[in-house]
């Protein structure tokens, strides 16, 4: 591994994190190998706890007590936030977000 490499792969690391794309996305816009940067993203920040670098995913909490509604609830940034999903209409929250 030569410096100059690394140092390339930590500039487009820093770069990625603070763009707030997904991987894929940012690697499309940079035109770079999606499986190559997942190498080098792995490589420099192992010992970096997980949630340092932005997964896709977000964090579930439970809601308890009063606030609690039939269904699931998904609150998207922004506060808007979809209610009353079931087994019986999950996929409308697809339907939503492919929409945003």
């Amino acid at each position: 591994m030569t410096h100059e490499r690394e140092q390339l792969w930590q500039q487009h690391i820093t770069q990625w994190q603070a763009s707030g794309l997904s991987g894929m996305a940012y690697c499309k816009q940079q035109s770079l190998t999606y499986c190559r940067f997942v190498y080098w993203r792995k490589k420099l920040t192992h010992g970096v706890p997980d949630d340092a670098a932005p997964s896709g995913f977000a964090r579930v909490a439970p809601v308890s007590g009063s606030e609690a509604t039939d269904g699931l609830t998904v609150s998207l940034p922004g506060g808007v936030s979809v209610t009353g999903l079931h087994a019986g209409n999950i996929e409308l929250l697809g339907a939503v977000l492919r929409q945003l």
